[in-house]
């Protein structure tokens, strides 16, 4: 049986309200200059639920989720990480959360903050915190 790999997340924005629609065709632009899955890139447009243009759906945080399963994507994580960085240059947000649920390794929590109120696009202001967690145990 192969190996699975599941891998979701959330990229959150808390846009001040003088350039919220701004912020939002931005962010959507990213997502949307992704590629298609049927290209085989780690990182697809079909795998992020992308908001509408200028929809005030939220609260106060924009939050835009994603998730895909992978057959053991883990042993090419680095190719993921930069695919996922590389899309958070282009973007506007505060914060990204990525888990990567494995069936040999466990669970890996990747989180990436800001030194500032928030990230803007093409600047060099990231940082990622790894945490790890094992959950349940190996089966053979």
């Amino acid at each position: 049986m192969d190996q699975e790999s599941i891998v979701y997340g959330c990229i959150k924005d808390i846009p001040d309200t003088t350039n919220y629609a701004e912020r939002m065709r931005i962010n959507r632009e990213a997502m949307l200059s992704l590629p298609k899955a049927e290209e085989w890139p780690f990182i697809c447009q079909e795998m992020f639920s992308i908001p509408e243009n200028n929809a005030l759906n939220n609260y106060q945080t924009e939050v835009m989720h994603f998730g895909a399963s992978y057959k053991a994507v883990e042993h090419e994580w680095d190719q993921w990480i930069a695919q996922f960085e590389s899309l958070l240059s282009k973007m506007y947000w505060v914060s990204a959360t990525v888990h990567l649920e494995t069936e040999l390794s466990g669970t890996h929590t990747f989180t990436w903050k800001t030194h500032g109120n928030c990230h803007i696009p093409g600047a060099d202001q990231v940082q990622v915190k790894c945490e790890w967690s094992h959950e349940g145990s190996l089966i053979f």
